[in-house]
């Protein structure tokens, strides 16, 4: 019942986003990463695993800059149909607001583990509060770490990036976003709606 919590906050006769079942990639694992204008603007960065997606919101986005240490809260699993979901959840709707693609490609664990598969290395990993992986995506490649924090709320992570090639100081994950993009208008549109709203005022 991994996909029990999304279903409920869901009313799927209203948004479009899918009501999905556990599926797997027939190859590698896939990560997605969608810029999502909600309440605030974040990213939610997803990790394929157990037929479902894994799920993160990352308020400050995620980074190619090792010296960021972002701020990332475990949320309910995603179904694995929500990797290519891109629209307006209605308001009223849990997480209403703007959707997009931001990123996706495929992920791998940084230990190879000859013993047992990528996807029970990562879950042994994810178990223990710490995760450590490779994304090969469009936007974000090399190595990363997603590690549990202790001594705070249950579900509070860290998202780090770290050294190696494809590593980049400084980075703005909105600086690397399309101005052209569905959220950015979506976000330009509200904005000039608070600012009539204002004048009238």
């Amino acid at each position: 019942m991994a996909l029990k919590d999304y279903q409920q906050k869901r009313k799927f006769d209203e948004t479009s986003e899918p009501k999905g079942k556990a599926k797997k990639s027939k190859n590698k694992l896939i990560f997605v990463i969608q810029r999502h204008a909600a309440t605030r603007l974040h990213y939610d960065f997803r990790l394929e695993m157990e037929g479902v997606l894994k799920s993160w919101a990352v308020p400050k986005g995620p980074s190619l800059d090792p010296q960021d240490k972002r701020l990332a809260m475990m949320v309910e699993d995603h179904p694995y149909d929500y990797k290519d979901f891109e629209g307006n959840i209605p308001e009223g709707n849990y997480g209403a607001g703007q959707v997009e693609v931001w990123d996706s490609g495929t992920y791998e664990p940084l230990e190879e583990n000859s013993k047992t598969s990528d996807e029970k290395e990562l879950l042994k990993e994810l178990h223990a509060g710490s995760l450590k992986f490779i994304l090969h995506g469009k936007k974000l490649k090399g190595e990363f770490a997603l590690v549990k924090m202790k001594n705070v709320e249950d579900n509070a992570w860290l998202l780090i990036k770290h050294k190696d090639e494809f590593a980049e100081s400084p980075y703005n994950a909105e600086e690397n976003t399309s101005p052209k993009s569905l959220v950015t208008k979506f976000l330009e549109e509200k904005k000039s709606l608070k600012t009539n709203a204002k004048k009238k005022s």
